[in-house]
């Protein structure tokens, strides 16, 4: 059976529980405002991510970046693609 690659890309809202990665790009199609705001808090190409918690009906979700936590919803958090790394 061939070996699972470990490093591939998704959105944010697709990690699970304790999944680490790399933002690589923001999607064209997300809010502007939106994607201003969250470069403003460190959403940047090249920042280590960490999906901490998912509430328990499944949105916001909790999200370590830069050394602080931050809550967003799925539907912003499907606007970031990000390199998976465990």
């Amino acid at each position: 059976m061939e070996e699972k690659e470990l490093n591939y890309i998704k959105t944010l809202n697709k990690l699970k529980n304790g999944e680490k990665g790399t933002i690589v790009s923001f999607s064209d199609k997300g809010d502007v405002e939106l994607k201003r705001h969250l470069l403003g808090m460190g959403f940047v190409k090249g920042s280590k991510i960490t999906l901490e918690k998912v509430a328990p009906l499944g949105d916001p979700i909790k999200l370590r970046l830069k050394g602080y936590s931050i809550c967003l919803r799925k539907n912003e958090a499907e606007n970031i693609k990000v390199q998976v790394m465990n």
